[in-house]
């Protein structure tokens, strides 16, 4: 081959190399984060380096024009209060010394002398009342405390009553009663005790005693009156059952009802009005009365519904009630009229305003087939609640906390009580017996 030939086949190798590699560099695959440099095993050999990735495919947001959208900040007024499972807890107004702003310094040393105020003895600091909580830890019977705005548990007391089932306070969160079971597992223990009276602007205490004694053995069911300073209580005699009112610590006690029927559940609502209902069951029909525990009269209210539970308004005109079915009614006691709502509960995941025209409610997300409200009663079923706001006036209701987008878990509400200002709800959850507050403002 003549030199000439050999130059020209060089150069047309050479021209269908570039050709080959410009082809494939166009037409390789594009490097995406996740496939980790892609397909084309030239590309990993490009001298200026790896081509960007393919911008994010982007799709429309989803369709929210029929939600309604959560209220902001919701997550902040959710406020878990205990940090161990409680028996019980008490709202109270107390007082305590405002917070003052310190000024700036030398703000107030650049003020006119003359417009300074002259006092001639010292201004005690301005105090509020504000609402504050006590509650008993579930497994020691030791008693703590804080306020309601600035949550900060404080131990108050060292007496130890071990596995409490059931709490109450009463006197302005100055006595309580403590419920739990002998040693014997059969026998039911009632201590009523006071505790120790705090002074403004004093510390707090932790090695307080809880002083008192213990009121008749095996009491089947207490409730305490409005202004927690008296307590109603059943206690079993034989064959027949025995009510009494009592001070909270047992004094001045008057029997003002017996019943050959020993299953009830009490309510005191008002100081004219404690109800008595029979202790609910799916397939058993129940039945509601009332007593004046100054006229000592017995009446019937509600009856023959099946599953019946109850919880009368504190004017004692209205009964929230509930049956086997879990759905919510409202009995106007004087009239007889009979107003359902939109929700179905249970009245004991309730409470009223004191005004008995909104009812604050916990209202499960959706409710599985069982027999209601054993089933629940026992723990067999556990709800995952939304709260409702529910004008009984009007009839309007709307959802004020869906703790389940908040915390990513469900809570079941018991024990609900709104402070004596209606800023705040609380309620325990019955799932680990823990303490919650909402603020409704």
């Amino acid at each position: 081959m003549s030199k000439r030939n050999f130059t020209l086949l060089i150069i047309v190798l050479v021209i269908a190399l570039i050709v080959a590699f410009g082809f494939l560099y166009l037409n390789r695959s594009p490097n995406t984060p996740e496939d980790g440099g892609g397909t084309n095993f030239l590309s990993n050999f490009n001298p200026f380096g790896k081509s960007k990735p393919a911008p994010p495919v982007v799709t429309s947001p989803p369709d929210v024009s029929n939600t309604t959208p959560p209220e902001e900040g919701l997550g902040v007024k959710l406020t878990e209060v205990s940090s161990m499972p409680i028996a019980g807890f008490s709202v109270y107004q107390k007082e305590r010394f405002k917070e003052i702003p310190i000024a700036p310094p030398g703000e107030e040393s650049n003020q006119n002398p003359e417009t300074k105020p002259k006092t001639t003895k010292p201004v005690p600091p301005p105090t509020e009342f504000v609402p504050a909580l006590r509650y008993v830890a579930r497994s020691s019977g030791n008693i703590y405390q804080t306020f309601a705005d600035k949550i900060d548990e404080r131990k108050f007391s060292t007496t130890i009553i071990p596995r409490v089932y059931e709490a109450y306070f009463g006197n302005k969160g100055e006595s309580v009663i403590m419920r739990y079971l002998k040693e014997d597992n059969r026998t039911i223990a009632t201590f009523a005790g006071s505790l120790p009276k705090e002074f403004l602007g004093g510390d707090t205490s932790e090695s307080n005693e809880v002083k008192g004694s213990f009121l008749p053995d095996n009491i089947s069911d207490i409730s305490v009156s409005p202004d927690h300073s008296r307590i109603f209580y059943l206690l079993n005699i034989g064959d027949s059952v025995v009510g009494t009112t009592s001070g909270i610590l047992g004094d001045k006690k008057v029997q003002i009802f017996d019943s050959p029927f020993t299953e009830w559940l009490s309510f005191w609502s008002n100081s004219k009005m404690i109800t008595l209902t029979t202790k609910p069951s799916s397939d058993v029909p129940g039945y509601m009365y009332a007593i004046d525990p100054n006229k000592k009269d017995f009446n019937k209210i509600l009856g023959d519904i099946s599953g019946l539970t109850t919880l009368t308004s504190p004017n004692g005109k209205l009964t929230l009630y509930g049956n086997s079915s879990l759905s919510l009614n409202v009995y106007n006691i004087s009239t007889g009229e009979i107003t359902p709502l939109i929700v179905r509960t249970l009245p004991e995941k309730c409470t009223w305003n004191k005004t008995s025209t909104i009812v604050y409610c916990a209202v499960p997300k959706s409710i599985s087939g069982a027999l209601y409200p054993d089933a629940w009663y026992r723990g067999e079923v556990s709800f995952m609640d939304d709260v409702w706001k529910i004008d009984i006036e009007n009839g309007n209701a709307n959802i004020v906390l869906d703790p389940t987008s908040i915390l990513g878990e469900g809570l079941d509400g018991i024990k609900l009580t709104q402070d004596e200002n209606e800023n705040y709800l609380f309620f325990v959850n019955k799932k680990d017996s823990y303490l919650w507050r909402l603020e409704l403002n």
